[in-house]
């Protein structure tokens, strides 16, 4: 649906609906996550964050950057703060043609002489346009405009300036039968009595707009019962965040250090996410030739104990699904996102993993220590991007595509479903949000701890099962390498025993954030004779 065909339904709607301020791309965004229908683009708020007056002072292209900035930022519309029009009935049609062009759903313009000063600026004092000339410039605005469902609301500053009920009843008259959209009446005093004997008199002759600003104690139910039809929130976005700049900036003005404030501010990856860097990662990989910089390590050293005779010469991951092995699978996902630099961990039967152009790392204590073992044989990998993955795991190449351009340093693939068959033990963890089909596919938090748990063992605090795939930027592998060799030379013996839900603990505890990113489905892993069956079963359907 169109954006101004959003707003004029909002107008028309039988209730009461709400837009909020906002002043600049990422405020408009805020809004409509917050689910705001749509955003009143403030000429007083736009004017300040441009460090300027509200008399004009920012010229209208100025103010139509801002709002097309806005516009591209969301999806509600926007109703713009047009001021008095900028100008005569020509300037302000020439406005209506741009904002057209830009996507915005409308604009009010109040009937001052332009420049214009802020209403509650000695509002009394300021005089007000002839009802004759602002008529034509509605009629101006109405004649120009493009789209039909444009909408043009007109501000009657009447009660503002003190000159009274008649005359506010006088001139919304005018404004409607020369086409406004609406009407928007505007008062500065701290109850609701001016507005309601306005509406008490209009008896809904046009739609009504308020801005309740200064009578902000007066109950909503009261808008409802007097036939309003859009409340705007007028100035909040930029008020609250002058408070808390203020509050910050001083604080860290008169502390000189970030300490105190840290957990008081937003982290730099909200701002990423508000930006949507997530889109251009992936346009990047869409769009540019493909780096190369990634590389993988495949953890393929164990036997696999629930396979019988299959594993008798063999381990686990040169079990043949077809014509394929489970390895030989794992790499051709991994190739098929150009990821050509691989090293596989062997141990058990190393003789028969022999796959061309990969680099083998053996574990000769692979049957007497851990996994974190295994992983620390092959710690000299541990440099530039890489992504970490068991070698009994078969993934969809969307999986490595989303970790490949996920931004945060260490991150775990989580799948929120948790399939457990008869006595098995899975390494499931507990994330800062659950899984959630509204987040899509930028579900991603910070990890609390991962654990080895039975079925009957989970808890509520679980919110998926790691999957075997674990990614790690230039940074994250470099974290990797610096605490394994740590543990090598303080505590050995834990290098030996620990696995890899030990050591990722061991990074949560030493402050060093681990992320997860959900994936519902899309990868299996190869646990049993009956997980082997089921994929051949399924390959040969295919």
């Amino acid at each position: 649906m169109k954006k101004s065909t959003q707003l004029r339904r909002m107008l028309e709607s039988p209730g009461v609906e709400f837009i909020m301020e906002a002043h600049n791309g990422l405020s408009a965004k805020i809004v409509e996550e917050t689910g705001f229908k749509g955003i009143w683009a403030s000429g007083l708020s736009i004017s300040a964050a441009l460090g300027v007056r509200d008399n004009n002072e920012a010229s209208w292209t100025q103010v139509l950057e801002v709002c097309e900035f806005m516009s591209d930022a969301t999806s509600i519309p926007i109703l713009l703060d047009g001021d008095t029009g900028f100008g005569n009935f020509n300037s302000f049609r020439r406005l209506v043609a741009k904002l057209g062009q830009r996507n915005i759903a409308g604009v009010c313009i109040e009937d001052k002489i332009f420049p214009k000063t802020n209403s509650f600026i000695g509002g009394e004092k300021q005089p007000l346009a002839n009802i004759d000339e602002f008529s034509g410039k509605i009629k101006a605005g109405k004649d120009l405009q493009q789209d039909p469902d444009f909408v043009i609301v007109a501000r009657v500053e009447a009660l503002i300036a003190g000159w009274g009920l008649d005359e506010a009843i006088k001139r919304a008259n005018a404004y409607a039968n020369a086409g406004a959209d609406a009407i928007l009446i505007h008062s500065k005093i701290v109850s609701f009595d001016e507005v309601e004997l306005f509406l008490k008199h209009w008896d809904n002759k046009k739609p009504v707009v308020i801005v309740p600003t200064m009578y902000y104690q007066t109950p909503t139910q009261k808008f409802r019962d007097y036939g309003v039809s859009l409340v705007i929130w007028a100035n909040h976005t930029l008020r609250a965040a002058i408070t808390n700049m203020q509050k910050i900036v001083r604080q860290i003005h008169e502390e000189q250090s970030l300490i105190n404030i840290q957990k008081k501010i937003v982290p730099v990856k909200e701002i990423f996410r508000i930006q949507n860097v997530i889109e251009y990662k992936e346009a990047e990989d869409l769009y540019l030739p493909k780096k190369k910089s990634y590389k993988s390590i495949i953890l393929a050293a164990s036997k696999g104990t629930n396979f019988g005779s299959l594993t008798d010469d063999r381990p686990k991951a040169m079990i043949k699904i077809g014509s394929d092995t489970i390895l030989s699978k794992i790499i051709k996902t991994l190739n098929s996102r150009d990821i050509k630099d691989i090293g596989v961990v062997v141990g058990f039967k190393k003789e028969a993993v022999n796959l061309p152009n990969l680099k083998y790392i053996v574990n000769e204590k692979y049957s007497q220590y851990g996994l974190l073992y295994s992983i620390f044989q092959a710690k000299e990998a541990f440099f530039g991007d890489l992504i970490l993955l068991f070698g009994d795991v078969l993934f969809e190449e969307d999986i490595l595509r989303r970790l490949m351009i996920n931004y945060e340093d260490i991150v775990l693939a989580v799948d929120p479903s948790i399939q457990y068959h008869l006595d098995q033990v899975k390494d499931l963890v507990e994330g800062g949000i659950s899984y959630s089909e509204e987040f899509g596919k930028d579900n991603i938090c910070r990890v609390k701890n991962i654990r080895s748990l039975k079925k009957e063992e989970v808890s509520r605090d679980v919110n998926g099962e790691f999957i075997g795939i674990l990614k790690l930027s230039e940074r994250g592998s470099g974290i990797f390498y610096k605490e394994m060799t740590e543990l090598e030379k303080k505590r050995p013996e834990v290098l030996k025993k620990w696995d890899l839900n030990d050591f990722i603990n061991h990074l949560i505890g030493k402050k060093h954030e681990v992320f997860l990113e959900y994936f519902k489905g899309k990868w299996k892993d190869i646990d049993s004779i009956e997980d082997l069956t089921y994929l051949i079963n399924l390959q040969s359907m295919e």
